[in-house]
């Protein structure tokens, strides 16, 4: 495919955008191209500067499970729109949309609306400290919980040993009061309790985790935190950003039957416009500013054009039949690619749940991050290049989930899986 249009663009941005991106993982610089500049969507396609059209499974990270421009969404972002399109100022659709949130989520009571998924986790744990008086929290290697300071961390050796900083600009003082355990291990997160005995706040995980590819938790290991944190008077914070609405209605929670004291949402919550949100019990969510001591403020949370289309969102989800079909889809194209690899003799382990999925290069298992760390990144580089020449847009990193819509046809899925059979074979 020609890339030369992207290409300029590339070019042009790295001037006055460092390193010509907004995010780095939109860089392309782990699979050993430059990104894509995109111009148009619709459906499960994209469209870049240079004509080429994808089949795309990135969804803007998670959001797009309708698909790519649903016409109820796009008009009720118009119809909104033509009455204005932020207002700074309370309006209806804010106690709409948290009253959505709250029959999907039986543990969340109230909710507060946010700009961003970083925004949602790092409130969340503000008020989980300010909710208990504890400074220290607990997290795991290989979740991603967005950029703020204190869960930029990775732990050290030895069972207590603080976290030290992984991002130039985290003050180590801050880093000291995260604290990091293995992800799917229950003794390592004891282990860490007991040495910390009534100092956590709070233990924060991604109950699926999306951000070293995709890994499920392990049988008992949600309920075992459960129960840890209720001993130990620790909140648990389930970020469901990614999983939220798109594994389940009710996410990952009402998957595996496991209740966080606060959640965090995003993405799907505002049909892929800035949003953000957390929620919990009535009792932790009134410590907030104005009505208790914890503040938290965003000047334009509720935006009424995030609002609008995360309403219509949530109402298409509610369809019956929405997530069988997404189940059936996914299921399709796993087995489709995880046959292909077979036939191809390419050492590969898949994960999915829902309407998430991965391809990790190796034999596997994967169960954590170091797990996820043996896969062969250059093998998935390649594969990656040969998909995105065959018109396949994945998710430019070995270690982040694909994700599927409802808008992808069995053709588009039959599409990947013979592209898919031709890059596993050129391995």
């Amino acid at each position: 495919m020609n890339h030369q249009a992207s290409e300029a663009l590339f070019e042009k941005a790295k001037t006055v955008i460092p390193g010509g991106v907004n995010s780095p993982v939109r860089a392309f610089k782990s699979v050993g191209c430059n990104p894509l500049f995109i111009t148009k969507s619709a459906g499960s396609r994209i469209t870049d500067a240079d004509g080429n059209e994808y089949i795309d499974y990135v969804g803007s990270w998670g959001p797009m499970i309708l698909g790519h421009c649903h016409p109820k969404v796009v008009e009720a972002i118009q119809r909104t729109a033509a009455s204005g399109a932020s207002f700074g100022a309370p309006t209806a659709r804010e106690t709409e949309l948290a009253e959505m949130v709250c029959a999907a989520y039986p543990n969340i009571e109230m909710v507060r609306m946010v700009s961003s998924g970083t925004e949602a986790t790092m409130s969340a744990i503000r008020l989980a400290r300010g909710y208990t008086g504890r400074d220290k929290i607990l997290k795991f290697d290989g979740c991603y919980h967005g950029h703020a300071d204190s869960l930029l961390v990775k732990a050290g050796s030895g069972l207590a040993t603080f976290g030290v900083p992984t991002s130039s600009g985290v003050p180590a003082d801050f880093a000291k009061y995260t604290l990091t355990a293995v992800y799917n291990d229950l003794a390592d997160v004891r282990r860490i309790v007991d040495a910390n005995k009534g100092e956590l706040a709070c233990i924060i995980i991604e109950p699926i985790a999306g951000n070293m590819g995709c890994v499920p938790p392990v049988a008992g290991f949600l309920e075992g935190l459960r129960t840890l944190c209720d001993a130990e008077g620790i909140l648990l914070i389930i970020d469901e950003v990614m999983t939220g609405f798109r594994v389940a209605y009710g996410g990952a929670q009402e998957r595996y039957g496991v209740r966080g004291d606060l959640v965090c949402l995003g993405k799907i919550i505002g049909g892929g416009l800035p949003v953000g949100a957390f929620g919990g019990k009535r009792e932790i969510m009134e410590a907030l500013s104005p009505l208790g001591g914890v503040y938290q403020a965003g000047t334009l949370s509720g935006n009424p054009l995030a609002m609008s289309a995360g309403i219509a969102t949530l109402k298409l989800l509610q369809e019956d039949g929405f997530y069988q079909q997404l189940e059936e889809k996914s299921a399709y194209l796993s087995k489709g690619l995880r046959q292909a690899a077979d036939s191809a003799q390419v050492a590969t382990c898949s994960h999915r749940v829902g309407a998430m999925f991965c391809t990790f290069f190796q034999q596997g298992p994967v169960n954590n991050f170091d797990d996820a760390l043996k896969s062969n990144t250059d093998a998935f580089g390649r594969f990656f290049r040969s998909m995105l020449n065959a018109g396949i847009n994945l998710a430019p990193s070995q270690f982040e989930a694909g994700f599927m819509s409802v808008a992808h046809s069995r053709d588009d899925l039959d599409r990947t899986i013979e592209a898919a059979a031709k890059a596993f074979a050129a391995l």
